[in-house]
């Protein structure tokens, strides 16, 4: 994956407690489940996301990223999803 103009650092945001952390996200892999450093509970993607990032952050994924400012369909991407790119 390309890392020019990909952000690494998304600002994630429990939504249970609100607690706001900035935190690296991985270039290799989608990140499924966060455990929200301040009341321990697990986040998950919201159905249609593919992971916490992209579902709780500031910034979404790299793949995603990718993918948008490709044009080209990436691992994570889903079609039905754009709406919310």
């Amino acid at each position: 994956m390309s890392q020019v103009n990909i952000e690494l650092m998304s600002e994630i945001t429990c939504p249970k407690c609100g607690f706001s952390k900035v935190e690296e996200m991985p270039t290799d892999a989608c990140q499924w489940f966060y455990e929200c450093t301040h009341c321990g509970v697990l986040l998950k993607p919201l159905e249609g996301d593919c992971c916490v990032f992209c579902s709780y952050g500031t910034v979404k994924c790299p793949p995603i990223q990718e993918a948008n400012m490709t044009g080209k369909l990436s691992c994570c991407y889903k079609q039905d999803n754009d709406k919310n790119n």
